[in-house]
C-alpha cells in the first residue's frame, strides 16, 4: 500500500508534464519601435518542416493600442520554400461598426491571434520562410505595437 502512496504522485507528475509540451514550430513575438509599423519592418521566421503528413496551423499574432485609427488591417504574408513561392493578402477585422475592439483588452492594449493557413500541409521537407507586412496605406502604421508569428502542428 505505501508503494502505491508514492507510485501515485510520480505517475500523476508525469501526466501533468507530458500534458504541457509546447506544440509550436515558432513562436515569434517583435516590438514595433514607437508603435510605428513600416512597410520595411516585417515580422519573419524560418522554419523546418521534417514530416509532409502533419498539418500545420499557421497564425499572425498583432497587439494595438487604442491609438490605432481604424477598424481593420490589411496585410500581405509571402511564404517561400522549395519549390513554394506564395503571397497572400489578408484584411482583418478589428472592431465592430460602433468602434468596439474585438481583440482581447488590458488596458488600452488590445491582442488577436488571427489565422493565416488552417490544416496546412507543406508538400516537401525542407527550410521555409514566412514574413508578413502591413499593407494599408499608412506609413508607417500608428497605433501597432507588436506583431508576430505562430507555427504550431495541428494536435
Amino acid at each position: 500500500m505505501t508503494k502505491i502512496k508514492h507510485i501515485i504522485p510520480i505517475l500523476a507528475m508525469i501526466f501533468i508534464l507530458a500534458a504541457c509540451t509546447n506544440t509550436n514550430l515558432v513562436d515569434t513575438n517583435d516590438a514595433i519601435a514607437e508603435n510605428n509599423w513600416t512597410y520595411a519592418q516585417t515580422a519573419k521566421a524560418s522554419f523546418e518542416i521534417k514530416d509532409v503528413n502533419q498539418l500545420y496551423q499557421v497564425y499572425f499574432k498583432l497587439r494595438h493600442t487604442a491609438d490605432y485609427r481604424y477598424s481593420n488591417l490589411f496585410v500581405v504574408v509571402h511564404l517561400k520554400g522549395d519549390s513554394l513561392q506564395k503571397s497572400t493578402r489578408y484584411q482583418f477585422k478589428l472592431a465592430k461598426a460602433d468602434g468596439e475592439w474585438l481583440g482581447k483588452g488590458s488596458g488600452d492594449i488590445f491582442t488577436y491571434n488571427f489565422p493565416l493557413l488552417k490544416d496546412y500541409r507543406f508538400a516537401k521537407p525542407g527550410k521555409y520562410q514566412i514574413s508578413i507586412e502591413q499593407n494599408m496605406r499608412d506609413n508607417p502604421l500608428t497605433g501597432i505595437s507588436d506583431v508576430g508569428i505562430t507555427i504550431k502542428n495541428k494536435e
